[in-house]
């Protein structure tokens, strides 16, 4: 194992060094996700600066996924100056490690604070029509996707046929978002911010909740649905579904309502890794798979009574792998570090049903 992670960083290194200048990547950059395509594996990730190497990527690439999720925080711009957001959106297109990525599979993004554009920040970020666009442009984002057309991020795609249909919905959380409840009760909370029950509050906004419904209305095997913040995991006191649990509820019963069968997150954000599994009364189980980050890292974890396993700090990425061939179909969640596979939990398809 460790002479093969070897073998892709000299790989890495050697495209490093063989690897173009361009200064921002061109729509014809990036490989399009055809439509019909059967997915086997998706890779996702986030929390990686644009001014510090990622060699994680060479081991993304050599798994060969048939797709790339960033899930936010690709970039750490933290700036209301537009020129200074497309200039560090730039310095990630030029490493060498992003370029072997392109080349390897499609790559989907949805955003969190710092590409966003500041910390924490929701709905009253100032610039964020401005931010959407250098987002929209530096992804490669065709001019006749109906993300140009709404206001926020969000999108979705259908990719497979038959019976091996897989929904991919990116979330918007930032661009709708009220603001969460600081923290007041340092005896019962702790970190940030507090969950707080205003009937008002909001993570996705009343347009964005309508459209989620549509989309888990259509026909689909497994949706994977991909939020920047943590969806299924214990409260800690850092930004998550958890500060609104009236929001983290809507989704659940939004799930039972439309009774979408195959859902599972994917999520980033707090600096490590780890797959959560919440039991749904009436349902079946929600996992949450968080792959954080990418080159970043925390000093320490938090608790988490719905964690499968271990927690990865080291930088890692993730993966949902699909098994179409098994009966019933199997899905793995697969989470890697930089020494290779750190957890690997196996579902049946049949599981992830009503």
């Amino acid at each position: 194992m460790k002479t093969q992670f070897i073998f892709i960083i000299l790989i890495g290194c050697l495209f490093l060094t063989a690897c173009t200048s361009k200064q921002f990547p061109t729509l014809d950059s990036y490989q399009v996700l055809e439509q019909s395509k059967v997915l086997q594996r998706i890779a996702f990730g986030s929390c990686a600066s644009e001014k510090n190497p990622q060699p994680i990527l060479f081991q993304v690439a050599a798994q060969n996924p048939d797709v790339f999720i960033y899930l936010g925080d690709n970039i750490y711009g933290d700036t209301e100056n537009m020129e200074v957001l497309r200039r560090k959106y730039a310095k990630l297109g030029r490493k060498g490690e992003f370029q072997m990525l392109q080349q390897t599979c499609p790559i989907l993004a949805i955003w969190d604070d710092h590409d966003y554009g500041a910390n924490d920040a929701g709905k009253y970020y100032p610039k964020k029509a401005d931010s959407k666009q250098v987002f929209l442009e530096f992804w490669g984002e065709a001019q006749a996707s109906s993300r140009w057309q709404h206001e926020g991020i969000y999108h979705a795609h259908l990719v497979g046929t038959g019976d091996q249909i897989v929904q991919i919905i990116l979330l918007d959380t930032r661009t709708f978002r009220s603001d969460l409840q600081r923290i007041q009760d340092k005896e019962k909370y702790k970190h940030d911010y507090q969950p707080h029950e205003n009937p008002d509050s909001t993570i996705l906004g009343i347009t964005q909740w309508k459209w989620l419904e549509e989309q888990l209305r259509q026909p689909a095997q497994l949706r994977i649905i991909a939020t920047s913040i943590q969806f299924g995991h214990e409260y800690n006191g850092y930004e998550s579904w958890t500060n609104v649990p009236l929001e983290q509820q809507k989704m659940i019963d939004l799930i039972q309502s439309t009774q979408a069968n195959g859902v599972v997150f994917i999520s980033g954000d707090v600096h490590w890794a780890e797959l959560s599994k919440r039991e749904i009364p009436n349902a079946y189980p929600l996992y949450d798979a968080t792959a954080s980050g990418i080159n970043k890292s925390w000093g320490s974890t938090e608790p988490n009574q719905y964690r499968v396993g271990e927690v990865v700090r080291d930088h890692n990425f993730g993966m949902i792998e699909i098994d179409w061939e098994a009966k019933p179909v199997q899905v793995q969640f697969r989470l890697f570090d930089e020494k290779g596979e750190r957890l690997i939990h196996g579902v049946s398809l049949e599981e992830l049903q009503f």
